[in-house]
């Protein structure tokens, strides 16, 4: 070959090499990069060509899919009872994306989990549409709708649990909002409608949202003082001063009611006196009260499998301590923080890991994950947890939580009014935390707060309005194990 030739030749084969050197780079290298790339309308189309998978509770299906006109997305996610199950769903958008269940279990629901490889590569040789997964929650539908019809047009939140596993029974927010409206390509105005409500119905306020958790908070006050060694007969009197001084200030602890001087922890506990477990709290002192505090489950955030924020009992001097004892200072704590606290009292001192998704199966109803009860911790001793749960009980029976009786049913709970804004200035929070109990064991403890800015000041109380939510709730679990 003379010298020309060779030197196309050789030009020529570095050209094709080039080429297959990029062509390579592109389907390997960079091809997550590309196919994850939001100009590429190709994954997009893709990923709306077929029907979403559903999430299920009771063996029903709270989720559908629904073509679409007007747009080269084909399917679009629907809802069934929406505003009821979005703290659950959370939603699944064209515009926005997704969030929540539908976000974290997005690669089973669209069908693109590593585990449907096998079925989708079956799928393909034979022709057969592309089908999404499920997911099946632990969720119990009536308890469900006795959260959510509870709360009604009430501002505030419902969690509740299966104490003897963990599964979450019901999770209701209000105000909240239908995943539906926004699902679509063309549905942007209604996201942003929803984002600029002062309401803020997207909030899980049962996840995601602190509050003070007030009385309700005197139950892990009460074990921390059980724990540690400062009470251990709760019908016995505690050297409790009425008033009493909190340390190392001017200030005084007061009671709104009850015979609370000198009272014991039952006494104290059914008229929820704050000078007994203010004075406890000092007593324990705020390590110990931290560490208590951390057994239940504060200061870290829990998932289940959505991510719920931090409930905080915090570092702190003598005098505040004292105040996050009984609920205030900068305690605060989520509704499923206050849910975990009462199964833990429910479940004879043991805590399980909160979880609602009990399966992942594929499309044709195989199993492909399962999850397992999880014990989480050991806040108390079983000992101390029936102790808690005597003092509980009688709460219900015949303190602050008698809203809350259920007939032939034992019912612990406890009450609280948590004081809001500066020095009290705005409306309080209404607490109340209960779990039942029959002869084959405690199916349900409940968490319930409203934040109620439409009732009279004077109306607001745990027993009052969060209560009869709880008993709602409750009863809704007992029904459904007849």
């Amino acid at each position: 070959m003379n010298k020309p030739l060779r030197r196309i030749a050789i030009f020529c084969g570095l050209l094709v090499l080039a080429l297959l050197i990029r062509d390579n780079w592109l389907q390997y290298v960079q091809a997550d990069a590309l196919q994850s790339n939001e100009k590429n309308r190709r994954v997009a189309i893709e990923r709306y060509a077929a029907p979403r998978g559903d999430i299920i509770v009771d063996g029903k299906s709270i989720t559908d899919s629904v073509t679409t006109t007007g747009t080269d997305f084909k399917y679009k996610r629907t809802y069934k009872d929406g505003e009821m199950w979005a703290p659950v769903t959370g939603f699944a958008s064209q515009i926005v994306g997704t969030s929540q269940l539908e976000g974290i279990e997005d690669g089973i629901l669209t069908g693109n989990d590593d585990r449907l490889f096998f079925r989708n590569t079956l799928d393909m040789i034979t022709g057969k549409q592309k089908e999404g997964g499920n997911v099946v929650t632990t969720l119990d539908a009536a308890a469900q709708k006795a959260a959510f019809e509870g709360l009604g047009s009430k501002k505030g939140a419902v969690a509740a649990i299966d104490p003897s596993t963990g599964a979450i029974l019901a999770l209701a927010s209000t105000p909240s909002y239908d995943p539906s409206v926004f699902a679509g390509l063309n549905d942007g105005d209604k996201f942003k409608e929803l984002e600029k409500d002062a309401d803020k119905p997207m909030l899980n306020r049962a996840l995601r949202e602190t509050y003070p958790p007030g009385s309700t908070f005197k139950v892990v006050t009460a074990a921390a003082a059980l724990e540690n060694g400062k009470v251990t007969d709760i019908d016995a009197k505690t050297d409790s001063p009425d008033p009493w001084p909190l340390p190392l200030s001017t200030n005084n602890l007061t009671n709104e009611h009850g015979a609370c001087e000198n009272a014991s922890l039952r006494v104290a506990l059914r008229d929820s006196c704050n000078t007994v477990f203010g004075k406890l709290s000092d007593d324990v002192g705020n390590k110990k009260m931290i560490e208590e505090a951390e057994k239940f489950g504060f200061n870290e955030e829990q998932f289940v499998p959505v991510r719920a924020v931090e409930s905080v009992y915090p570092e702190d001097n003598r005098p505040q301590n004292a105040m996050a004892g009984i609920g205030q200072a900068s305690n605060r704590a989520t509704p499923l923080q206050m849910a975990m606290v009462a199964a833990a009292v429910a479940n004879d001192g043991v805590l399980m890991q909160p979880y609602m998704v009990d399966q992942l199966t594929a499309p044709n109803l195989d199993v492909i994950s399962k999850t397992e009860p999880k014990e989480l911790s050991e806040p108390i001793s079983k000992e101390n947890a029936q102790k808690l749960q005597s003092m509980m009980e009688t709460v219900v029976s015949e303190g602050t939580g008698t809203n809350a009786q259920i007939p032939g049913v034992k019912v612990g709970g406890k009450t609280g009014t948590a004081q809001h804004g500066l020095n009290n200035s705005e409306k309080p929070y209404a607490w109340f935390i209960s779990y039942a109990k029959t002869s084959e064991g405690s199916p349900v403890a409940v968490a319930v707060v409203v934040e109620d800015g439409s009732a009279n000041r004077a109306d607001i109380s745990g027993g009052g309005l969060a209560a009869p939510i709880a008993k709602a709730v409750m009863q809704a679990v007992l029904d459904s194990k007849e």
